[in-house]
């Protein structure tokens, strides 16, 4: 007989522990890419890399970190379906306006400030395309189950035809566009420039998808049952993934190559488009993320789950403070050193990137622990949100 859902709450919480364990372990890897783009801007990548010219390593720290956003995203929709299953007085739409809205806010505010040091460009990155997910899918919790799964599916598998379409910066459709679909500048001008970073339009797929994935996670839902399907539909995942990009019928604008070496040849077949995210590029990250959250269930008591747990259960406050104290080290070591790298302070190595990550996640556990237990205690709404 199947056994019902067990192991999955954190016995002081109805927090799901392996959303949270997952959740964590994608902000660590972001904490790296994070890091990288500190201290190793003077070696910056391309989108999609350059294989020829990107070192296996750095190659690998920018593929391990594809994974972010688009986990984040699913992992939003599906805890906005959680939230609306639990017993509360606010709707779920109100709750996804309002926290989309604050979300977009961060952005223009506390999160640009953190990466620049000044207001003077703004990147509408990750916060700001979750912040307009939500937004959008206040709207399409309404919609009936079905409708839901069509469009996810929809945009996610079809967005890719899209490509060809463009337009120039006088054309009227050039503002709507940039949000959409193509990374650009929104606004740009002598005093103030916006750029759209992360294109909207494939994130409403993957969050509207994570918030049909949710009941996989419902009370009453076996957990053999949950296994089954997110096995099947990691492993479909990645298998369509293997025919579409392994002939390069589609899903990828740039197609892979066969090189001299091995390791580049293996680099370009999974050297996807991220912004916006190709179909490939979410196969890929999608399909991985289903057998991981299985993997975490199965080890539900293991030490390290509970560590990446406590890391995804503070996830809006981890994210702010890692941003902050990235600042403060690249601008006291700035102050020092100055710029040893062109106009940058960096470091030499990527591994040296790989060690300082490491020794920031350790540092940063402990307060980012603390305020986990202490969110769970607090009687406070607004703490909610972080």
């Amino acid at each position: 007989m199947a056994t019902p859902v067990i192991g999955l709450k954190t016995p002081d919480s109805q927090r799901i522990k392996s959303i949270d364990a997952l959740r964590g372990l994608v902000m660590l890897l972001m904490l790296l890419d994070h890091v990288r783009e500190r201290f190793f801007l003077h070696r910056q990548v391309s989108d999609p890399m350059d294989v020829e010219s990107t070192e296996p390593a750095l190659f690998a720290s920018r593929l391990a970190a594809h994974f972010c956003a688009p986990i984040f995203v699913f992992l939003t929709g599906l805890s906005a379906w959680l939230y609306q299953q639990s017993a509360r007085a606010e709707s779920v739409s109100i709750f996804l306006l309002k926290r989309g809205l604050l979300l977009i806010v961060l952005e223009f505010t506390l999160v640009t400030f953190s990466w620049m040091g000044n207001f003077n460009t703004i990147y509408l990155q990750v916060i700001w395309v979750i912040g307009l997910s939500m937004l959008a899918l206040a709207l399409l919790v309404k919609m009936p189950r079905v409708a839901q799964w069509l469009l996810a599916v929809g945009i996610i598998a079809l967005h890719n035809l899209l490509t060809p379409i463009q337009f120039s910066v006088d054309e009227w459709g050039y503002s709507l566009w940039t949000i959409l679909h193509d990374r650009n500048y929104w606004i740009k001008t002598d005093w103030l420039a916006i750029k759209v970073s992360y294109p909207l339009l494939p994130w409403i797929g993957v969050i509207l998808l994570g918030y049909c994935a949710g009941p996989l996670f419902a009370k009453q839902m076996f957990a053999a049952r949950r296994t089954a399907r997110l096995v099947g539909a990691g492993i479909g995942s990645l298998l369509l993934l293997l025919l579409l990009r392994g002939f390069n019928l589609y899903g990828e604008t740039l197609p892979w190559q066969t090189f001299a070496s091995p390791v580049q040849t293996l680099m370009s077949f999974f050297n996807f488009t991220k912004y916006p995210p190709s179909l490939d590029f979410l196969l890929l990250t999608l399909g991985v993320m289903a057998l991981v959250l299985v993997w975490l269930e199965r080890f539900n008591a293991a030490r390290f789950v509970s560590v990446l747990s406590q890391f995804g259960a503070a996830p809006l406050f981890f994210y702010l403070l890692h941003l902050y104290v990235l600042l403060f080290i690249y601008t006291v070591f700035f102050a020092f050193y100055g710029a040893n790298k062109g106009i940058y302070f960096g470091v030499d190595s990527i591994y040296s990137i790989w060690l300082i990550s490491l020794l920031l996640a350790l540092l940063l556990y402990w307060p980012t622990a603390m305020f986990a237990e202490y969110k769970c205690r607090s009687t406070y709404r607004w703490i909610k949100y972080l």
